[in-house]
């Protein structure tokens, strides 16, 4: 068990638990404390405070997003999902929270997530496969670590977002992972110094 406040809340819709199971299994054998409820939802008040309590004391809440996700527009993940966005308003920018996974190939652009999950890196872990860097990257955050993962070829494969399909092109691509806004801001700092 690691010490209290440093757990993390695995929450997920009802149809991702094997791959949520997954993820779980990974950081628990890493000797990480994983809050992952595979009972039935109990519903009621007591449920709720146990929840509620969780999500107020977890080190990382830890959202699986998926095509279930996206399909259920009603769901106690959603209201979990928000919760845990709520308590970032109490924390300084630079303290890392929410840790956002994707299963499967749905895009973070599009996704019906709170707001605060779209401000922060996600990771992707197809069917819940978890490598080791991931497995890394919480414990380093759960030891008071912050900032970006180690820029390591294995993390940017982790990171990196599926191939895109359809009519994505290359500019939106860009914009989604802020190398344009980067680009941009570099150069308003190039010609102000002419």
């Amino acid at each position: 068990m690691s010490k209290p406040g440093k757990a993390v809340f695995l929450s997920y819709a009802s149809q991702d638990a094997e791959a949520a199971r997954r993820i779980a299994e990974a950081l628990r054998a890493a000797g990480v404390e994983v809050w992952f409820d595979q009972s039935e939802l109990v519903g009621g008040e007591a449920w709720d405070t146990k929840i509620r309590r969780q999500i107020g004391s977890c080190a990382l809440f830890v959202p699986v997003v998926s095509a279930s996700t996206q399909a259920r527009l009603e769901g106690y993940f959603r209201l979990e999902w928000k919760t845990a966005a709520q308590r970032t308003h109490t924390m300084a920018d630079e303290r890392v929270f929410l840790l956002p996974v994707v299963i499967d190939s749905t895009r973070d652009a599009e996704a019906s997530v709170p707001a605060e999950f779209k401000n922060v890196q996600w990771t992707r872990l197809p069917s819940g496969e978890t490598p080791p860097v991931f497995v890394a990257r919480v414990k380093r955050l759960l030891e008071g670590g912050s900032g970006p993962p180690d820029s390591s070829d294995e993390d940017r494969r982790v990171n990196e977002p599926p191939p895109m399909h359809g009519t994505e092109g290359w500019w939106d691509a860009l914009r989604r992972r802020k190398v344009v806004q980067w680009g941009i801001l570099y150069v308003a700092c190039a010609w102000s110094s002419l």
